[in-house]
């Protein structure tokens, strides 16, 4: 299957000095890591219900249970696609009703581990169990300072120690400085996550996040329903959605 690619140095896109490249990909199939391709690749899946979800975000009309409806049917579609050709897998023969059938079942004994950045994770991965048959939750709580844009850790249900070989799927809807990101990713590689086995799953992204991500994480898988061009002095990603737990909980 065809697949349209797009090359980016990062300053390009968000001018500040720094050096760095990130890959974004538009496309329904996903490909074999390459061991020598230590780009980070940025999926942005060309699904019209993405779009859909994504403009249902945008509208600042769209009261609050919409918006977080529409949040859980985005992170519905992004996780599908993240988990794409990544879950581990078993197979055998059953008996159906008419005759031996040779089957695959996702592997119960590796669930993925999720772990939502609250509090509007908990809206972008409120399918996610609709999605994967075996999956173990984390919460971490996060805030960021308004004048400094740095993040603050509140809550952590981390376990001190994660499987080797654990396949983890972060969920944060808005990448946008991307202080946030990072110190959840720096957590997970704390308790022995190979950050290769990360994705990153959001409704939106911004340059100055993706820049941090692709110079600390090289070869980190981040899938996104859309990448907005810049990010203003407060920290918000424009056009973007505006505060995305506030707007998925009334707040």
């Amino acid at each position: 299957m065809s697949t349209s690619q797009l090359s980016y140095s990062l300053p390009s896109l968000w001018s500040d000095g720094n050096r760095g490249s990130f890959v974004v990909k538009a496309q329904t199939t996903t490909e074999k890591r390459s061991a020598s391709d230590d780009r980070m690749l940025v999926f942005v899946p060309p699904h019209s219900l993405i779009k859909h979800w994504v403009s249902v975000l945008r509208n600042e009309q769209t009261p609050c249970p919409i918006f977080k409806n529409a949040m859980a049917e985005l992170g519905r579609l992004l996780i599908y696609e993240a988990s794409r050709d990544w879950l581990p897998t078993v197979t055998g023969e059953i008996q159906s009703p008419m005759g031996v059938a040779s089957v695959e079942f996702i592997d119960p004994r590796e669930p993925v581990t999720i772990v939502p950045i609250l509090r509007a994770g908990l809206a972008l991965v409120e399918h996610a169990s609709s999605i994967l048959p075996a999956t173990k939750t984390y919460h971490l709580g996060i805030c960021r300072d308004e004048e400094t844009l740095q993040p603050t850790i509140y809550l952590n249900k981390l376990p001190d120690k994660l499987p080797e070989g654990s396949r983890v799927l972060v969920v944060d809807p808005m990448l946008a400085t991307g202080g946030t990101i990072v110190a959840a990713i720096d957590l997970l590689k704390d308790r022995g996550v190979d950050f290769k086995q990360i994705k990153v799953v959001s409704a939106v992204a911004a340059p100055p996040a993706l820049q941090k991500l692709s110079e600390k994480f090289p070869g980190l898988h981040v899938y996104t329903g859309t990448i907005d061009p810049t990010v203003n002095e407060k920290g918000f990603i424009i056009p973007g959605l505006g505060d995305a737990g506030d707007r998925s909980f009334g707040t």
